[in-house]
């Protein structure tokens, strides 16, 4: 199939949604089909910018600026986002391509216009990849009220829905969401798990055996640090375990947090804690391979789902994972019934402590552990699967 992929991330960029899409337009381009990406860029000074990447076309657009600024700034600039990239995709090589499905990822939101744009000039089917619900999110965290922002964002995730033929979230969970744009018969909701290609064990930048936390068994974050995870209570989980001179916390990373938390660390006088900046991608296997647990924070008010891809990294490689999630999360049970580790909801340190003294002494006696990690990657969380899901879905 002759298909494109309109996102805002990808490649240099190092997010866990550039990651994804880089996976995802791989394993396309392995199956034989055709692949467009086309991306926003403020960076450009002409209107285009045609690259291969991987076997990929890659079409960067002139468009607004919408990251690192002021929430207003970006907001203004996502809105203008996609018509400026449809402007500048008309001066481009590609103004008469035609595709048979046009795929989209959210966030952002704001990408409605131009996935309509292109479907309506194909005559073809669209598929919405969705991996997290905005701004429902964004008010569950007490970041927004229900007020006029909260209606202009809602009112512009509404089209962006209406104009997917197909939706895919990462939980059932999720799927309360959407339950009035199900009213029209032709829609198709389903679960599109996350995605996550095999990676061979490299070099990394981070050598643990020259650190302070050598010798210890190691609880890794690697990601963002931001106010979505809440992670201060795991600050507080290794000031509890403070006096276990076998355990120590390593923080890989950047976001809005992350130096307030190694700050707060510092504070603390926590010598079993260790922050490092964001490595690349390939080098994340190699980082694995030093460390013995997984961690996963998602703040507690959260009532969407959410499944964060640094879970797959680690079931990926072996690790067992030690979650603090909010209540009700699909990923309490997906974690309990495939016994890859442990879960602590709400708000209690005590019980988090609890759970990683006993996910230490886990690792110790069974021996078959890292291996249902990786099997629970291999059946749910390869871009074979998703790549199969949304061809299908396409071509129905």
């Amino acid at each position: 199939m002759k298909l494109v992929l309109i996102a805002d991330t990808f490649p240099p960029l190092r997010t866990s949604g550039a990651v994804q899409l880089r996976d995802l337009s791989r394993e396309f381009v392995r199956r034989g089909h055709e692949l467009t990406v086309l991306l926003p860029s403020s960076d450009l000074e002409q209107p285009w910018a045609l690259e291969e990447f991987s076997g990929v076309r890659v079409l960067r657009l002139k468009a607004p600026k919408t990251k690192d600024i002021d929430y207003v700034r970006r907001t203004i600039g996502e809105f203008f986002m996609p018509y400026a990239m449809l402007r500048n995709l008309r001066k481009s090589p590609l103004a008469d391509e035609r595709w048979d499905g046009v795929v989209w990822y959210a966030p952002s939101i704001f990408l409605g216009p131009i996935a309509s744009a292109l479907k309506k000039a194909s005559g073809c089917k669209g598929y919405l990849i969705i991996r997290d619900i905005f701004p429902e999110w964004a008010v569950d965290m007490g970041l927004m009220g229900r007020g006029l922002p909260y209606r202009f964002f809602r009112a512009v995730a509404n089209y962006q829905y209406s104009v997917a033929d197909v939706i895919g979230i990462q939980t059932p969970g999720n799927s309360i969401y959407f339950d009035h744009w199900l009213l029209k018969p032709s829609r198709k909701l389903e679960v599109l798990q996350n995605w996550l290609a095999d990676a061979p064990v490299g070099p990394c930048s981070i050598d643990l055996a020259t650190t302070s936390l050598a010798g210890r068994k190691v609880f890794v974050y690697a990601g963002n640090m931001g106010v979505a995870q809440g992670m201060d209570i795991l600050l507080d989980l290794a000031e509890q375990l403070k006096a276990r001179s076998d355990i120590g916390f390593l923080f890989v990373g950047r976001g809005s947090d992350a130096q307030k938390l190694a700050a707060d660390a510092k504070a603390r006088e926590l010598d079993n804690v260790l922050f490092h900046d964001e490595i690349d991608p390939d080098e994340i296997p190699g980082l694995y391979a030093q460390c013995h647990v997984g961690l996963v924070a998602l703040h507690p008010k959260h009532k969407t789902h959410n499944i964060p891809g640094k879970f797959l990294t680690y079931m990926q490689s072996g690790l067992p994972v030690l979650a603090k999630i909010n209540v009700g999360n699909d990923l309490v049970e997906l974690i309990c019934d495939e016994q890859v580790g442990g879960v602590a909801t709400g708000d209690s340190v005590e019980s988090l402590v609890r759970g990683a003294a006993a996910l230490i002494d886990e690792c110790k006696r069974d021996q078959d552990l890292p291996r249902r990690c990786k099997a629970l990657y291999q059946k749910l969380f390869s871009p074979e699967r998703a790549v199969g899901q949304i061809v299908e879905a396409l071509k129905v």
